[in-house]
């Protein structure tokens, strides 16, 4: 799973989208024209973007991002969706067809992440402003674990930062609140784990927060009295300010949010639950699919896969039943790393073995690197098994492969291969850092995010490893199949909450009886699919048409298929949504088959 700032867009447009088809008819001017509209709504559309999400504008080199956070207020969120709705009226009057293919698909990706902006606007889910394992109290964390600090701005931005964290706390618990009028609230089972963390948070010393992080080495560059000055400056913000709202985040989940949660898990439950659970579905899947179709492909796939790792236990030797696999692998203590530090270092072997497969699958690659570590303490506990957190060239900042080192009779070994190349290489942090390295595309296009695209590369990535020999054993191999049933269950268990009402134990079944998740990932991914309906959704949907497309570029292409091209066709343009993405390849498809044979 890839952690992000940016705001999840992708609503599905009726058809198929043809880029580029029809431009010969058009005058040259006219052409120019619409070019030049099409180029001044994108500039205004990114003013509104970098100013909305300052987190990828920092990224960027964005200087002034660089000291402020989100404004989350419902008027500010009003306004902005006003401008949206007023550019997307502009985009309408530019005829599309008229345009170079380029523009023709930023017109179409402008015109989808607008309508879905607009669209997700009217159910304010701003009065929701957590998910079980992440939300506002952690986005400061985030930020601070990714700082890095080599000039005299960058620590005075930081400490800007800093100041502006109270107001933060503000803005989301007056979002709370007005979620807890209207009865639109988290369960019980979310709130809880967001407490526990909430309260690390505010117990923490303020110099060992994560706040100061950024201070710990600053170059020479800084005179040693400025970097004084701005420790004891950072250390009295934190002291006097932070730490106090932290308390009081503390305060209202006990006295005011915990009593108000909502009784059901179920996301119908809440005020117009299954109008914006089918946006949800459409969102996060860039697809028409109804949660009945997202359910029953699931039970599907759960039936598949379920054949393929009864095949691989029985490669392993293994004479027992499934289930008794299954509690062989969870309990035998040679599938457990002893140490956190043992875990982190199986890690980073299984990625560098795999970076060292990559020029063999990919024809470009990223410049920017990556690193292994381990997933901060005070978040650990409710934490996904691992994460990708994004890097940043312009601000010296590697990507961040993370590792959950808590628990580690939980994590179990033979899944480490199909967790590392998703979450690293030829994962998230291939996919990521080639999109913010297309300086070629426009502002917007580099920082979209389509769930179903990025989650389902993913996904995609561990079958690559099977072809990059990074499953060295079946057991490993039954890792990846595992790994691969978890995401199926995705399907069978966030509909079955969101949609049929099911309880949590009719929804952990699947998860208990067809893989080899232990007990706590379980229950741990079970809230996060509470906490957070409908995004579980994106990364089989997205996997199963990426392959698909493979299938038919090798049926289609013979001999003549190059897999390294392949993924730059899929990898060079960012993240796009599923049918945009399906008919760019098969547009390429068709060039390569025109082209002339060596």
């Amino acid at each position: 799973m890839f952690r992000t700032l940016t705001a999840r867009l992708g609503k599905a447009l009726s058809g198929a989208l043809v880029i580029g088809a029809l431009i010969a008819a058009t005058p040259a001017h006219a052409q120019n024209n619409q070019g030049t509209a099409l180029d001044e709504i994108i500039a205004a559309y990114e003013r509104i973007d970098r100013e909305a999400n300052p987190g990828s504008a920092g990224r960027e080199g964005d200087r002034a991002a660089l000291r402020r956070l989100r404004d989350v207020r419902p008027e500010t969120t009003q306004a902005r969706t006003a401008a949206l709705a007023a550019l997307g009226q502009r985009l309408a009057r530019i005829d599309a067809a008229g345009l170079p293919a380029d523009a023709a698909l930023n017109h179409a990706l402008l015109s989808r992440l607008i309508a879905t902006s607009v669209e997700e606007a009217q159910f304010d889910f701003d009065r929701i402003a957590f998910q079980n394992d992440s939300g506002f109290h952690t986005e400061i964390d985030y930020y601070a674990r990714t700082t890095n600090i080599a000039t005299a701005d960058d620590a005075e931005a930081w400490i800007a930062r800093l100041s502006a964290t109270p107001t933060f706390y503000e803005q989301n618990i007056a979002n709370l609140r007005r979620g807890i009028a209207t009865r639109f609230t988290q369960p019980r089972i979310v709130v809880d784990r967001v407490l526990d963390v909430a309260r690390r948070q505010a117990e923490t010393a303020p110099e060992a927060t994560s706040f100061m992080m950024p201070f710990a080495s600053m170059p020479t560059t800084i005179p040693a009295d400025a970097q004084a000055r701005y420790r004891t400056q950072a250390l009295a913000i934190v002291r006097d300010r932070i730490l106090p709202a932290q308390h009081a985040f503390v305060t209202f989940l006990e006295h005011d949010y915990l009593p108000a949660a909502r009784p059901r898990i179920g996301w119908r439950s809440v005020s117009r639950g299954a109008e914006s659970y089918r946006f949800l579905v459409r969102r996060e899947t860039t697809t028409n699919m109804t949660p009945e179709q997202v359910h029953q492909l699931g039970l599907s796939e759960v039936a598949r896969i379920r054949g393929r790792m009864e095949e691989t236990m029985r490669a392993a030797g293994f004479s027992g039943t499934f289930p008794e696999f299954l509690a062989f692998l969870r309990s035998d203590p040679r599938f457990y790393a002893t140490s956190p530090q043992q875990l982190l270092e199986k890690a980073a072997e299984i990625a560098k073995r795999s970076d060292d497969q990559l020029p063999r699958l990919f024809g470009t690659l990223p410049r920017l690197p990556y690193g292994v570590r381990a997933v901060p303490a005070e978040m650990a506990e409710g934490y996904t098994t691992g994460r990708y957190w994004e890097g940043s060239q312009a601000q010296g900042v590697a990507g961040g492969y993370m590792v959950n080192t808590s628990h580690l009779d939980q994590r179990g070994l033979y899944e480490l291969p199909a967790l590392t190349v998703h979450e690293a290489v030829p994962g998230h942090h291939l996919q990521i850092a080639l999109q913010q390295e297309l300086t070629d595309l426009p502002y917007f296009r580099r920082n979209s995010f389509f769930t179903a695209y990025v989650e389902g590369w993913g996904l995609y990535s561990e079958h690559l490893g099977e072809e990059m020999g990074i499953y060295r054993d079946p057991y490993e191999l039954f890792g990846r199949l595992s790994y691969e049933m978890w995401r199926a269950c995705r399907l069978v268990a966030d509909t079955g909450i969101h949609w049929m009402g099911w309880d949590i134990e009719r929804a952990r079944r699947c998860f208990a009886e067809n893989s080899a998740l232990a007990p706590h990932n379980i229950q741990t991914e079970l809230e996060r699919y509470i906490s957070w309906p409908g995004q579980a959704l994106a990364y089989k949907v997205g996997e199963l048409r990426i392959k698909a497309l493979r299938a038919e570029a090798e049926r289609a292409l013979g001999p003549r298929f190059n897999v390294r091209t392949f993924h730059d066709q899929i990898l060079l343009s960012g993240a796009l949504p599923l049918d945009v993405l399906e008919a760019r390849t098969r547009a390429w498809i068709a060039a390569q088959q025109a082209a002339p044979r060596p």
